[in-house]
């Protein structure tokens, strides 16, 4: 299983705990959270991060603006919109970005 690295970002410490604890019930994921807007944009060029996924509470000037630095940047990294909706939608949402990883 090919490995994909997380940054979840949301303002909700329960749901960001939750989305960990989902993303790193798959084999070869991990996630790291954040809930500063001000950090993430170093940790994304410092780490290697695959997907961003922003959660509840983001405001929507930091969402616009953290899809834009993604895009800018030398590497590839995919930006995922997540608001809810269980594991088996987060599952599709990382498939439609990376088909080659579906089982």
């Amino acid at each position: 299983m090919e490995s994909l690295n997380f940054l979840v970002i949301g303002k909700n410490q329960e749901i960001l705990d939750t989305l960990k604890r989902i993303i790193e019930n798959n084999e070869g994921w991990k996630a790291e959270i954040k809930n500063d807007e001000t950090v993430c944009y170093d940790y994304i060029k410092e780490n290697q991060v695959d997907i961003v996924l922003l959660s509840s509470g983001l405001d929507e000037e930091f969402e616009n603006e953290i899809k834009i630095f993604c895009q800018n940047l030398d590497k590839d990294v995919k930006v995922i919109d997540h608001y809810g909706g269980g594991s088996g939608l987060l599952k599709n949402e990382v498939y439609s970005l990376f088909p080659n990883l579906q089982p």
